[in-house]
């Protein structure tokens, strides 16, 4: 993870878009001495990702840590992120209370969660869902069952995705609907936000 110094500029976002397939991780960057829970969770996230496999006394002290760090942010945060699950670089979560995640749930790089999300069981399709890189997901949305959101992809506020949602598309509604998809030789790059 990295740290920026007190005098460190918070990063510019691009003008060409956030990448679906490279993490950029300024966006999980903590700045010395700022209070701020929902990276301070990701950071304890990464501790534990980083401690799980060895078996060393002073890794699995790391790990110790890195639970008890993990326990603490969740509570602050009000946000339920397992610890084992499969999270790519660059997440965003603006205001995490509430954030709900299955444990087999797979995150690509560069999403974007806000508050009362739910990525879950339970649609009519078996599994967890599976976000590409650069998903933005709305307040309140909830994506449920073994769907796949494309890359670039946009889950509007309390939608309820229970389907496969195409790379590009914006999806809407209770359950979700496309309501608008890139076209074939539009790039799928999302304006910054």
């Amino acid at each position: 993870m990295t740290t920026l110094s007190p005098g460190d500029s918070e990063p510019e976002v691009r003008a060409t878009g956030v990448s679906a397939e490279v993490p950029d991780w300024s966006r999980e960057a903590m700045r010395v001495g700022d209070w701020d829970p929902p990276r301070a969770l990701l950071a304890s996230i990464r501790a534990w990702q980083k401690a799980r496999n060895g078996d060393r006394i002073d890794q699995v002290a790391q790990r110790w840590l890195a639970v008890l760090r993990h326990r603490f942010w969740s509570a602050v945060t009000g946000a339920e992120i397992p610890l084992k699950c499969t999270i790519e670089g660059g997440l965003l979560l603006p205001h995490p209370n509430g954030i709900v995640i299955h444990p087999k749930v797979r995150i690509g790089p560069n999403c974007l969660l806000f508050q009362q999300v739910t990525l879950g069981t339970g649609g009519p399709v078996p599994g967890a869902p599976v976000l590409a890189g650069h998903v933005d997901i709305g307040a309140g949305a909830k994506v449920l069952g073994g769907v796949t959101i494309g890359a670039h992809a946009v889950i509007g506020a309390n939608a309820v995705v229970l389907s496969d949602v195409p790379a590009g598309a914006t999806a809407v509604g209770i359950p979700a609907r496309i309501v608008t998809r890139a076209a074939p030789d539009e790039p799928t790059s999302a304006t910054p936000t």
